[in-house]
């Protein structure tokens, strides 16, 4: 159930081969083990997702396809999953993890010059603000994949014990059918 439902929304080979920006890994894009969906890939795939996606910089997709790489984890899901950093939850993100940043580091979470939305600022303040933006992305991006690493092995894991419990529920039901079929029948010498 759970592969079923994870396959419905994961981009296939051709489509992420076609990307000009994995285009650089080549061939080894199509190495089986990247595609492959088990619970331990799938859980792999998830963690590297998340923790690239809280780690600001650009072409993250591509920082998650070689990690994805080097771990032999399931290449559409971590490259899917760096999208949960997109236009619209940038600011949100980011803005929280420069506070865990500021608060790690002890220092005080409002810039020295005030805050105004333009790129101007955004270049002078970057001196100032790196160090507790790096350093809150990564601790939350790290906790972050853990935690979504140890839930999808959890999820996977319940999915198969309720899938077996189902099974076993419909033999002995089907049994219990013809048992009772067996007995309630006239015909049946046995009884």
């Amino acid at each position: 159930m759970a592969k079923k439902l994870i396959r419905k929304f994961l981009p296939h080979s051709h489509s992420l081969g076609e990307s000009r920006v994995l285009r650089i890994l080549g061939k080894h894009l199509h190495s089986p083990s990247l595609w492959r969906l088990n619970r331990h890939s799938a859980a792999q795939g998830t963690a590297v997702g998340v923790f690239v996606a809280f780690i600001p910089m650009p072409l993250q997709m591509l920082l998650a396809a070689a990690l994805a790489l080097v771990t032999r984890a399931n290449l559409p899901l971590a490259v899917g999953l760096v999208w949960i950093t997109n236009p619209l939850t940038m600011p949100f993100l980011w803005y929280g993890t420069y506070r865990l940043g500021c608060m790690l580091l002890n220092r005080p979470h409002t810039p020295e010059h005030g805050f105004e939305m333009s790129l101007h600022w955004f270049h002078e303040e970057l001196t100032h603000i790196w160090q507790p933006l790096y350093l809150g992305s990564f601790v939350s991006g790290l906790v972050l994949a853990l935690v979504s690493y140890v839930l999808v092995q959890l999820l996977w894991r319940f999915n198969i014990v309720r899938a077996w419990r189902q099974r076993r529920q419909r033999k002995r039901s089907g049994a219990m059918r013809v048992s009772s079929a067996r007995t309630s029948d006239p015909r049946n010498p046995q009884v």
